[in-house]
This record gives C-alpha cells, sequence and structure tokens, in this order.
C-alpha cells in the first residue's frame, strides 16, 4: 500500500461482489454472511468484514492488519458495540473469566 493510497471503509455494494469473492478466495475462505463492510484501498477491495458475525476475509497478499482495524473499528461505531473477532467461521480464543456457576431456579 502505497502512501498516496486513499483508504475507504464503506458498506458493500453490489459492484463489489466480484471483488469480494476474490478476496475471499485468496484468503482460502467464503464471503461472510451478512451486511458487509469493505475496505477499499486505490480503488480495489482488500478486506470484508460482516455486521452480523464479525468474520473477516482480507487479501493474504495485501498488508491488511490496519485495514481490518479500520473495518472493526467502523462497525463498532455503526453497532455500539464490540464486533466478535472472527476469522474463518471460528471465534478467537480469548481467556474465560472466572465467575460464579450459575444455579438453576430451584423448583417448589
Amino acid at each position: 500500500m502505497a502512501t498516496t493510497d486513499s483508504i475507504s471503509i464503506r458498506p458493500f455494494a453490489d459492484s463489489d461482489a466480484s471483488a469480494v469473492r476474490e478476496v475471499a478466495q485468496r484468503d482460502s475462505s467464503v464471503v461472510p454472511a451478512g451486511m458487509l463492510l469493505v475496505a477499499d484501498v486505490g480503488g480495489r477491495v482488500r478486506a470484508a468484514l460482516s455486521l452480523d458475525t464479525g468474520e473477516v476475509v482480507a487479501d493474504p497478499f495485501a498488508p491488511s492488519a490496519e485495514l481490518v482495524d479500520l473495518l472493526r473499528a467502523r462497525a463498532r461505531q455503526l453497532n455500539g458495540r464490540v464486533v466478535p473477532r472472527r476469522r474463518h467461521g471460528v471465534l478467537a480464543r480469548r481467556p474465560t473469566p472466572a465467575c460464579e456457576p450459575v444455579h438453576p431456579p430451584a423448583v417448589i
């Protein structure tokens, strides 16, 4: 990515369909389900994120980590919540917080 390339984080448009499919193929994945945001660099789609699932596809042959961060930040603005970290259909592992066990209510 050249320093003069413009970056656009925007909603998926019908004209993006083939580009997102190509990115997903290069990423050995499938197009994420649901409403998508795309990261466009210099007129080329480099990554896409599902607003519904948080799943991401990104071009593995181009710098994309920062683009995914921008997609997640925009998704948080739109959703008003944290977007799950999901890649290739698998949720990223996070430590499970310690908590009290939940007991079902007693039946009388």
